[in-house]
């Protein structure tokens, strides 16, 4: 039997070997607590301050704009929460887009059972963001408004130089969650006025459970974890220093490598899409420019998702149905129905997300096995009268 093929990147990547290498130091010999004085914590300081700087370099920030948290959940969390609960007595108010997130949109929740009101800006059939509804939304007592830069569940790049440059005229906080787009959208955040930006390792084909909020100089946010005062007292904890110099490396990695990866993946992305459309009833969801290097979110009509993912899985090939975070919610996807998907349709649905480690001759071989799979479930659905 071959190895199985990994085609679910949105998930999380592989950890690159050079990545891996750069993180075994300090799970052994290099140990250390970047808080201590002795020569140990010293070594660890460094560790951090070099991977801030690769991390701060992707991104187009300073160094000390740069705060590690566990992950782009957390950093999501703390930027609105933070933003939110520094604005002030008279801002009561947040502005964020329907297609968030669950980090974002689970936290907005939060914010209005504090008494905040918030408002939920739509989107169109392609899942981007109505801007002049945007536009319109933010009012005096506005403490923040949100908007991911690419959808993590159908690839829709978000126009978020347009929307920063609003939040800035208005002087409105604003926040990003640039988890999927970092390494396959370019961001410079010196050019774009985005407040605050979250940033995740393991979609970079680095570790799990590090990730990156960053913080333009000036801002004040509130703290949501309290302690030793680590990272600026934003983030308090012993800091996962191997984790974090894996980070610093895949960021470094990602910002040499991007132009190629990027070509790489579309190549493989437009064959997937012009193929699997090719089989009736079925559809690309997202927009078909503004969309992610490596992203293909197709609606497969009278086909159960679940179904689908698993017998994909039983010939080799591993695939989403959605959000990995929400992946067994056993819930329609907000993110879909916001675009206008029937609820019905939005549970036939998979997400193929190709990376940099995939060929031609593996999207070749999933391509056959998406046909049979489709075919022969369909032959047993109640659902597909096509």
């Amino acid at each position: 039997m071959t190895d199985p093929v990994y085609l679910d990147n949105a998930a999380t990547t592989p950890l690159d070997s050079r990545v891996l290498e750069s993180m075994l130091p300090y799970l052994g010999e290099s140990r250390g607590n970047p808080s201590s004085l002795h020569g140990f914590g010293g070594s660890a300081r460094d560790a951090l301050e070099e991977a801030r700087g690769r991390v701060a370099a992707l991104i187009g920030a300073s160094l000390g704009e740069i705060l590690f948290t566990s992950g782009g959940t957390e950093s999501d969390d703390l930027a609105v929460l933070g933003l939110a609960r520094s604005a002030g007595p008279d801002k009561r108010h947040a502005v964020v887009s329907c297609v968030e997130h669950a980090a974002v949109r689970e936290t907005a929740k939060r914010l209005h059972s504090e008494g905040f009101e918030v408002t939920w800006i739509g989107v169109d059939a392609d899942g981007l963001v109505d801007s002049d509804e945007f536009a319109d939304s933010l009012r005096p007592d506005t403490a923040l408004a949100a908007v991911v830069w690419a959808n993590n569940e159908v690839g829709t790049v978000e126009p978020i130089s347009e929307l920063a440059e609003v939040c800035a005229e208005k002087g409105v906080p604003f926040h990003a969650d640039a988890v999927q787009a970092v390494g396959r959208v370019p961001i410079d955040v010196s050019q774009t006025p985005v407040s605050t930006l979250a940033l995740s390792g393991h979609k970079l084909y680095g570790p799990q459970g590090i990730g990156a909020l960053y913080v333009r100089d000036g801002l004040s946010l509130e703290p949501i974890v309290y302690g030793g005062g680590q990272e600026k007292g934003l983030r308090s904890g012993t800091q996962n220093v191997a984790g974090i110099a894996g980070f610093g490396m895949a960021a470094e990695l990602a910002r040499e490598e991007m132009e190629d990866r990027v070509a790489h993946e579309r190549a493989l992305r437009d064959r997937i899409i012009a193929r699997t459309t090719e089989v009736p009833d079925v559809s690309v969801n997202g927009h078909r420019e503004r969309r992610l290097s490596n992203n293909v979110h197709l609606t497969v009509s009278g086909v159960e998702a679940e179904s689908l993912v698993l017998f994909l899985d039983s010939l080799g090939y591993a695939v989403g149905s959605g959000s990995a975070c929400s992946s067994g919610a056993h819930k329609a996807s907000p993110v879909l129905l916001a675009m206008g998907l029937p609820e019905r349709e939005a549970f036939s649905v998979v997400r193929i997300t190709v990376g940099k480690q995939n060929t031609e001759e593996e999207v070749d071989g999933f391509l056959g096995a998406f046909s049979t799979a489709v075919t022969q479930l369909r032959e047993i659905s109640p659902l597909y009268a096509g």
